[in-house]
């Protein structure tokens, strides 16, 4: 029995667009109802413990906040649903279902595997040492990054010193742990050295999960545009763009490409934002859209001159993976976790060489373009992760995890 926490999904109910982690937590509820494997859903309730999700209404939720992050549906209509069921579901919490997550894991030949995908309360150490004690359950979680640990300046106050104890209760309880890219793993070896444990770890990157492109739809803009896809947030580094926008404008006018940004605003963004509000040369030549859900993003970035990513540091890098998916070149940061995910496709920048950045956005938006052709040239050849292949990994591991096989 697998008991894969909602508690992420339920916390973004409303939210107009999912960030990565969002994106992995409905991937993984999605495959696990799909592939019939034996599986509960179990959500952090507002007492503070662990409760069993109805099955009917665990289902509901993933099919109804995934139509709305999609765009399939109406997106009024669709997150009024999301916020209902997520409504009832925390109601529920509250009679009686801890016991009845207890005895639900109790069921079957095995262990149970307590499957926690988002970093969501992975802090609350206590709560998943009795979870394990009472129902013998093994703890497998799935580490993301450790950005807010190697880099507190680009994270909320505190909120290093919060992330250094869920990865601290990750080393010190995890069963098994599950990475998204040898970056990760790399990062994550220290916390368990400190801990003087060897669990297996799984490095497995994502895969893409968009709607199909339309074909024949033409591009929304006549001249060049470049696509920004990501929170609007201090390590994502769009003052370098914004910067670099204010002097195309300024010396190119109506010339100048545009850049559109998909993404919402995150926290202690305040140089960012005055520029968007306040900067004359911005007017027109930069686009914000804070909500916009995949069917409407898919075109927009399939029709666009190149994926911009000059992002300080990353885990993964979903954006550019979609963006390699459908056919896009990347102009991305010279770091890590982006090499490892965009391999030898994309053309790869110092986050800090605005010059460099500026006369690469040139060259790409020039008719005819030879760079631009080179990188196409290159995807071509590529073959991108997969979710396919991913759970494909993830379905194995945790089958040994659970008979105690999976080795380090």
């Amino acid at each position: 029995m697998i008991a894969l926490d909602l508690s992420r999904l339920l916390s973004r109910a409303g939210r107009g667009t999912p960030t990565g982690i969002d994106r992995v937590e409905l991937a993984y509820a999605e495959h696990l109802i799909a592939n019939g494997a034996p599986v509960c859903f179990t959500a952090l309730g507002a007492g503070g413990g662990l409760g069993l999700l109805r099955r009917q209404m665990a289902e509901q939720f993933v099919v109804a906040i995934g139509a709305a992050w999609r765009g399939a549906l109406d997106p009024v209509q669709q997150n009024r649903q999301v916020r209902r069921i997520a409504r009832q579901a925390h109601i529920a919490l509250l009679v009686g279902r801890r016991r009845a997550l207890m005895a639900q894991l109790r069921t079957g030949g095995t262990p149970p595997v307590y499957l926690l995908v988002s970093h969501h309360h992975l802090e609350k150490r206590r709560l998943i040492a009795r979870l394990k004690e009472r129902s013998g359950a093994r703890f497998i979680c799935l580490v993301h990054d450790l950005i807010p640990i190697e880099f507190p300046e680009y994270a909320k106050p505190g909120q290093a010193a919060n992330h250094l104890s869920r990865i601290e209760t990750a080393a010190q309880f995890a069963d098994a742990l599950i990475v998204n890219s040898a970056e990760t793993r790399a990062a994550l070896q220290p916390h368990l050295d400190r801990a003087g444990r060897t669990p297996p770890v799984l490095v497995a990157p994502f895969g893409v999960d968009l709607p199909a492109a339309p074909i024949d739809r033409p591009p929304p803009f006549e001249r060049p545009y470049f696509v920004y896809v990501s929170t609007i947030e201090a390590r994502k580094n769009h003052l370098l763009l914004l910067n670099l926008w204010r002097r195309l404008a300024t010396e190119l006018g109506d010339s100048a490409p545009l850049l559109v940004l998909v993404g919402q605003r995150g926290w202690e963004t305040e140089n960012v934002v005055d520029m968007l509000e306040r900067c004359p040369a911005l007017k027109g030549a930069v686009l914000e859209h804070n909500s916009m859900p995949d069917a409407e993003m898919v075109p927009l970035l399939k029709g666009a001159t190149a994926l911009l990513l000059p992002s300080f540091a990353e885990g993964f890098g979903f954006p550019l993976i979609e963006a390699l998916e459908l056919g896009v070149p990347a102009l991305c940061s010279d770091i890590p976790a982006l090499r490892e995910t965009g391999g030898a496709v994309p053309d790869f920048l110092d986050p800090l060489d605005g010059p460099g950045w500026q006369l690469a956005i040139l060259d790409y938006a020039a008719p005819g373009s030879p760079r631009r052709a080179a990188q196409l040239a290159r995807l071509s050849r590529w073959e991108p992760p997969s979710w396919e292949h991913h759970f494909a990994m993830v379905d194995r591991f945790i089958a040994d995890v659970a008979a105690g096989t999976a080795s380090a």
